[in-house]
C-alpha cells in the first residue's frame, strides 16, 4: 500500500546553509551601506570619534573634579584646559628642540656622508670619486622628479586647512558636551529602544568601560615608550631627540604598524647624525624595549580590556586601514573590541531581579507604597498619633495593639 509522504526538495542541511547565507548577505548589505555613508559623512564621523576617545581619556578627571564639589559646568572647563595646556606645552618644547638642533643635525649628517664616502673609497669596495657621484647625481634626479608631485600634496594640504580647522572645532564642541552632559545624552538616547533599553543601556555601559580602559591604558603604554626612547636618544646625543621621542608617543597608538615607521625615523636620524654605530645601539635598545612592552606593559594595561589575539589585531588593522587608512587603524582595535565586550550584553538576559518583599495582611494583598516623604511629625504612617496614650505606657500600647 502506497503512503503519501511529502517530497524534500532541499535536504534540511542544504536549507539551514541556505538561509545562513541569506542572513550574512542582508548583514553585508548593510555593513556596506553604513561603511560608505560613514565614508561618505567622514567630516562628521572622524571628529565625533576622536571625540569619544578624548572623552574615554579626559572623564576620569572630570569626574574627581565634581565629586569633589565642583559644578559640571567648571569641572568641564578646567579639564579642557588642562588637555590643552599640555598640548600647547608639548607643541612649544617640540618647536624650540627643533629650532635649536636642525641645524646641527645638518652638520652632522653632512660629517656622516663624507665619512661613508671616504670608506667607499679606501674601504673594501674601492669604489671610484666618480662613481659615487654618479649615485648621488641619480638620487638627486629621483628627488628632482618627484617635486611636482611633492608640490602638488602640499597645495592640496593647503586646500583642506579650512575643513581640518573645521574638524578640530567640531571636536572641541563635542567632546566638551561629551564631559559635561554625557550622562543625560545617553539617556535621552536610551528613550528611542523603548523596552529594549535595558539591554542596549547594559551593552553600552559595557562597551563604555572597554573603551575608557583600552584608552587610557594605550595613553600611559605610549608615554612610557616615548620617554623611554627620549631618554636613549638624549643619552646618545642624537638631535631632535624630543620631537623624535613625541613621534613615537604617537605612532604608539598605532599597534605594530606605528612603532615601524617611528622606529624607522628614528633610526636613519640617528643613522646620519652619529654613525651606523649608534644606529645599531638604538635598534637593538628599541627591539628590547618593545618585547618588554608586549609582553609586560600591554597584557597588564591593556591586554585585560581586549583580550584579542594577535592575529585578530592584525586583521582588524589591515581592514581599518583598507577602508579609512591610518585614521581607521588608528580607531579599529578600539571599535573591534567595544563591539567585542558589547554584542554579549545586548543578547544576555536581565539578571533576575530578588522577589519583593511583602507582608501578609490576613488577605494576601502587597503593602502600599511608602510616602517617600514620610508622616507627617506626631503622626503614625496610619494617620494615628505615635505619641502613647494618656495613662497607658508604651508596652501596654504594643500590647493592645496585638490583641486587636
Amino acid at each position: 500500500m502506497l503512503t503519501d509522504r511529502p517530497t524534500k526538495l532541499v535536504p534540511p542541511v542544504l536549507a539551514r546553509m541556505a538561509a545562513w547565507c541569506l542572513c550574512l548577505i542582508l548583514v553585508g548589505v548593510v555593513v556596506y551601506f553604513f561603511v560608505q555613508g560613514i565614508a561618505r559623512l567622514s567630516f562628521v564621523a572622524l571628529p565625533v570619534a576622536i571625540a569619544l576617545l578624548l572623552t574615554a581619556l579626559l572623564f576620569p578627571l572630570t569626574r574627581s573634579l565634581r565629586q569633589a564639589g565642583m559644578r559640571p559646568i567648571w569641572a568641564t572647563w578646567l579639564t579642557m584646559l588642562a588637555a590643552l595646556a599640555i598640548l600647547v606645552g608639548t607643541g612649544w618644547l617640540v618647536g624650540v628642540r627643533a629650532t635649536e638642533e636642525f641645524p646641527n643635525l645638518v652638520k652632522q649628517v653632512e660629517a656622516t656622508v663624507a665619512d661613508v664616502q671616504l670608506w667607499l673609497t679606501t674601504g673594501p669596495l674601492h669604489l671610484e670619486q666618480a662613481q659615487i657621484s654618479e649615485y648621488v647625481a641619480e638620487v638627486l634626479k629621483l628627488i628632482n622628479a618627484q617635486r611636482d608631485a611633492i608640490t602638488g600634496t602640499v597645495l592640496s594640504a593647503g586646500a583642506v586647512a579650512v575643513e581640518v580647522l573645521a574638524s578640530i572645532v567640531l571636536l572641541l564642541f563635542v567632546t566638551f558636551f561629551l564631559l559635561k552632559d554625557g550622562e543625560r545624552i545617553w539617556s535621552w538616547f536610551l528613550k528611542g529602544f523603548g523596552g529594549m533599553s535595558p539591554r542596549v543601556d547594559r551593552a553600552g555601559r559595557a562597551a563604555w568601560t572597554t573603551l575608557s580602559h583600552y584608552v587610557q591604558g594605550s595613553v600611559l603604554v605610549a608615554a612610557v615608550h616615548g620617554v623611554v626612547m627620549g631618554i636613549v636618544l638624549a643619552g646618545m646625543g642624537v638631535p631632535l631627540w624630543a620631537p623624535l621621542a613625541v613621534l613615537i608617543f604617537f605612532a604608539s597608538f598605532i599597534p605594530i604598524v606605528g612603532i615601524f615607521f617611528a622606529g624607522t625615523v628614528a633610526t636613519l636620524v640617528t643613522l646620519g647624525a652619529k654613525g651606523i654605530v649608534y644606529a645599531l645601539i638604538f635598534i637593538g635598545i628599541l627591539v628590547v624595549e618593545q618585547q618588554l612592552e608586549n609582553h609586560v606593559l600591554q597584557p597588564l594595561i591593556v591586554g585585560r580590556a581586549l583580550r584579542f589575539h594577535p592575529l585578530a589585531i592584525i586583521i582588524v588593522l589591515s581592514v581599518g586601514g583598507i577602508l579609512a587608512g591610518i585614521a581607521g587603524a588608528v580607531v579599529a582595535v578600539p571599535i573591534a573590541a567595544v563591539i567585542y565586550r558589547a554584542l554579549p550584553e545586548l543578547r544576555a538576559d536581565p539578571p533576575a531581579l530578588p522577589p519583593p518583599s511583602r507582608t501578609d495582611t490576613g488577605g494576601g494583598g502587597q503593602d502600599p507604597p511608602e510616602d517617600p516623604a514620610g508622616p507627617p511629625e506626631g503622626e503614625s504612617p496610619e494617620g494615628e498619633s505615635s505619641e502613647p496614650e494618656q495613662g497607658r505606657s508604651p508596652a501596654a500600647t504594643r500590647a493592645g495593639a496585638d490583641t486587636e
